[in-house]
């Protein structure tokens, strides 16, 4: 009789834990990049920095399902938690990027459990028809945590090391959430493993409009800020750039999951990247209009991020019936070598080629994801 009310306890629990850690994340990122080009690194070097912990995702999330086989949800989820907490830690207690990249190198390792884990938990638990508003409302707490998180320096008058050490804080807010979860046994007791490559080649292209989704909403934050930062804007007000991007995650994550109830997904999939493709081409302008940088990031974050929530809705349908591990994890593989890929492609155009290059390399991504757009679904 305890045992539904208990499944969505955990779903809830973990996905507050989840929300922390990308608030955390959200914080620290953009103030690191600051730091960083203040320091006088280029953005090609900003944006390298930021692809390591997307990078450590992309290369792990691979054996994810098998750990979560053999480990259960809950041990998976603390094993992340403590890495994460033993990264971010290493950000605030040096200034040294040596211990920052080792840092991030860590942090990436815990993403990669924390992630699946939850996603995996929430497709498995979603009731079907309702699950593009179940997944919508999930990215939608997440998209606020993107959204708050690089306001804070600014709204709480925060230097950048008080926030690395708040979001340690957070971090271990995540921790305890997950210590005291109680164990969990999946609905879905499969015969037969589904491997992130296997599930990757049931649907190739919802792993690459997943790709997109990663480049737009978590690939540009960082290189965002930095330019803004180039440019002469403070550290508060670079970092709202990669805040825009939040706030377009927002407010279109629960809106796009409430479309994909209702009519074709292959519809909505093509409005969201088709967007993108025209907000890169704006970028192009962004010398004579710089609010243009602005806009252009909430529109990043709100299709990017619906182009993510809406694959792993389609993603769990095609796996009903099934664990949904593998799946999930192929559009987590997918996202993540968007958000790996995005910030070293996105610094170096920007770097070897201005604005104009910055709007060329997106509009190159976008196109080949409205592609995918109209393949997908």
């Amino acid at each position: 009789m305890t045992e539904g009310p208990h499944r969505l306890a955990l779903v809830w629990r973990l996905g507050t834990a989840t929300t922390l850690i990308v608030m955390a994340f959200s914080m620290a990122g953009p103030v690191l990049a600051v730091l960083l080009q203040q320091a006088g690194h280029g953005t090609t070097f900003v944006g390298a920095f930021s692809m390591i912990q997307f990078l450590m995702v992309g290369l792990l999330i691979p054996l994810m399902p098998r750990v979560l086989k053999r480990w259960g949800t809950v041990r998976t989820y603390r094993a992340g938690a403590v890495l994460q907490l033993t990264g971010v830690t290493g950000y605030a207690v040096s200034s040294h990027v040596g211990v920052w990249v080792l840092g991030s190198i860590v942090t990436g390792c815990g993403a990669a459990a924390l992630w699946n884990t939850t996603e995996a938990l929430l497709a498995e638990e979603a009731p079907p028809e309702i699950r593009g508003r179940v997944m919508g409302l999930y990215q939608t707490a997440l998209g606020a945590a993107l959204a708050l998180g690089p306001f804070v320096p600014g709204l709480l008058q925060l230097e950048g090391g008080t926030v690395l050490w708040l979001a340690v804080g957070m971090v271990a807010g995540c921790l305890l959430l997950a210590v005291t979860a109680r164990p969990h046994l999946p609905r879905v007791q499969a015969a037969t493993h589904t491997g992130t490559w296997q599930a990757m080649r049931m649907v190739p292209w919802l792993g690459l409009i997943a790709f997109c989704g990663g480049a737009f909403e978590a690939g540009l934050g960082a290189v965002g800020a930095a330019h803004a930062s180039e440019t002469g804007s403070s550290l508060r007000a670079a970092a709202s750039v990669a805040g825009a991007i939040g706030v377009g995650s927002f407010l279109c994550q629960y809106p796009a999951g409430w479309a994909a109830d209702r009519w074709p997904l292959r519809n909505v999939f093509v409005t969201a990247a088709g967007a993108l493709l025209l907000t890169s081409l704006a970028m192009a302008f962004v010398t004579r209009a710089p609010w243009l940088l602005w806009v252009c990031g909430i529109v990043w974050g709100g299709m990017g991020g619906a182009l993510y929530t809406l694959s792993m809705v389609q993603v769990a349908h095609a796996f009903a019936g099934r664990a949904t591990a593998g799946g999930t994890a192929a559009m987590i593989t997918g996202y993540t070598w968007g958000g790996t890929l995005g910030p070293l492609a996105s610094g170096a155009a920007l770097e070897g080629g201005g604005a104009l290059g910055l709007a060329v390399a997106l509009s190159v991504l976008a196109a080949a994801g409205l592609v995918a757009a109209r393949r997908a679904a």
